[in-house]
């Protein structure tokens, strides 16, 4: 089944759109990897706020017992606290989940909530202090027994832990124990029994290299989870880690990085697949078309095999239909010239060779001779202006100004003036989509074509048709033989060169009518010669 052209441009896209296309894939590729890195970024900030927490659950559980063992109803606690609902997932905005509303007996799951699109980036944490409050023996006694279990578990996870008492001072933990970490935010909220988290800014003492497990990144993570005894505060730990370095993690997912580098190679594959199918292709063959136009391959005028794009399809069919008006131009004015030239040869050369005789008979030649000669002198002469006359007439064919409406009635009685032997008859509409001046140079030869055809009576029938507008005109004369049909249209092709036929009449009238995007045609008749005109529906 074959696509009509106007289909197949219906669903060429226009070059405005190829360019937005491109430049959409192109900017797909960068905010894809900033998002992938800010996704992952922020994937791996949660994933180690999630191994804290686990982690301090588990040494807050290790030195609640170790606490309870040790003080039993005497130990002093904080205020009460409750975990938070398990059914409730709002994010306060400084990172804090309140222990309230909880459900007797029900699970207290504590999710990460640190996101870097929502929460700032503090300072680095601030030193401990010294401490004016003494550390209730019991604590002191849990402090030392928890302490191989920090630092085992510093040693597997790389994080930092520190286990305070309800007082905010350190009671296990490095070097730091009898110091205070009450004045640091995270630890405050931890003391009221809230959850808290924060993000701090990381001061590196000892640079280390990229590929470092915790020395990849610029921040750290702090949490400070409270140790619960009988919904009470016993303590808190305060952990801390830096996130795990993104080209580690990249490198150790080396199939996800395949994958995002496979998308950027298909992402340029795809943009320039589209430059060279819509742009660069279809410029270049219809560069190449153009240098084989200038040559003068007439096989370069066939339609381009991929136009690539509306705007470039449009170009390259205008183009090549003015280069095949020109090639048929040329061709024309070549064809033209050569009639032009003998037509115009036959009666110059009589002219020359009349007026040769005269100079050459002198008195030799008797009176008749020399009348004989002047009348030839005359006759061909008389020929050549009429020539030159319908060449004048063609020119004007081929250069009308398009467009206009006459009636056709009152073209017809103006002519019928210069035809007075002729029964010139109109029939059906009148309105005749040429200008008067034009319809008078159609009418008028084609008047004087049948006349000069024998012909007494003209008829002119108009009426509108399918796609467009019809006129018939049919005469009485002497018709035209089977054999000069195919020829008739022809430039300088008549049956009565001898009584002054110059052959241009028809080829007049055809190219008006070609001006006007309209066609004649001769149409098989009983008796006499009938063209058709057809004049296209251009409003429509």
């Amino acid at each position: 089944m074959k696509v009509s052209s106007s289909f197949r441009n219906r669903w060429r896209p226009p070059l405005s759109l190829v360019i937005a296309l491109v430049l959409g894939i192109m900017l797909l590729v960068p905010l894809g990897g900033i998002v992938f890195f800010r996704v992952y970024e922020n994937q791996l900030i949660q994933t180690t706020e999630g191994e804290l927490i686990a982690q301090s659950a588990a040494i807050a559980a290790v030195t609640a017992q170790y606490l309870t063992q040790q003080g039993g109803d005497t130990l002093p606690l904080g205020p009460v606290a409750r975990p938070p609902s398990p059914y409730s997932t709002g994010l306060l905005s400084s990172s804090v989940r309140s222990y309230e509303n909880r459900p007797a007996g029900g699970w207290t799951p504590q999710l990460p909530v640190l996101d870097l699109n929502r929460n700032a980036v503090l300072p680095s944490r601030p030193d401990p202090i010294a401490s004016n409050l003494e550390i209730h023996p019991a604590y002191a006694a849990a402090g030392k027994a928890i302490e191989p279990v920090l630092k085992g578990t510093q040693k597997l996870t790389l994080a930092g832990f520190r286990v305070l008492d309800p007082n905010g001072t350190i009671i296990a933990g490095r070097d730091d124990t009898g110091l205070s970490l009450a004045h640091v935010a995270e630890v405050e909220n931890a003391m009221a029994g809230r959850y808290a988290s924060v993000l701090r800014e990381r001061v590196v003492q000892n640079p280390q290299p990229i590929y470092s497990i915790s020395r990849g990144t610029s921040v750290r993570v702090f949490t400070a989870l409270p140790i619960l005894i009988d919904n009470r505060v016993a303590g808190i730990v305060y952990a801390s880690r830096t996130p795990s370095n993104i080209l580690r993690e990249m490198f150790l997912k080396w199939e996800t990085v395949a994958l995002v580098l496979a998308f950027v190679l298909s992402a340029t594959f795809v943009v320039g697949f589209i430059f060279a199918r819509g742009i660069a292709g279809p410029i270049k063959a219809l560069t190449d078309r153009s240098l084989k136009i200038g040559r003068g391959d007439r096989s370069a005028l066939e339609p381009l095999r991929i136009h690539g794009n509306r705007e470039i399809h449009a170009l390259s069919t205008s183009m090549l239909e003015t280069s095949r008006k020109l090639f048929d131009r040329n061709e024309y004015i070549n064809t033209f010239a050569n009639h032009v030239t003998h037509e115009l040869k036959t009666p110059l050369t009589a002219i020359q060779g009349a007026a040769e005789l005269l100079r050459d008979g002198g008195a030799e030649l008797s009176t008749a001779e020399r009348e004989k000669f002047l009348k030839n002198i005359l006759n061909d002469t008389e020929r050549a202006s009429r020539l030159l006359n319908r060449l004048r007439e063609l020119a004007r064919a081929d250069s009308v100004t398009i467009g206009g409406s006459c009636e056709l009635p009152a073209v017809l009685e103006d002519i019928q003036g210069k035809f007075e032997d002729i029964e010139i008859v109109a029939e059906g509409d009148h309105s005749l989509p040429l200008s008067a001046e034009n319809a008078r140079i159609v009418l008028e030869n084609m008047i004087d074509n049948s006349a000069r055809h024998g012909a007494s009576k003209i008829v002119f029938s108009l009426k509108q048709v399918a796609k467009g507008q019809q006129l018939l005109i049919s005469d009485n004369g002497n018709g035209i033989s089977a054999g000069n049909q195919d020829q008739i249209f022809d430039l300088f092709f008549t049956t009565r060169r001898a009584s002054g036929g110059t052959g241009m009449g028809l080829g007049i009238i055809q190219a008006l009518l070609k001006a006007h995007s309209a066609s004649i045609a001769l149409i098989p008749s009983e008796k006499g010669a009938c063209f058709e005109l057809h004049f296209p529906d251009t409003g429509k």
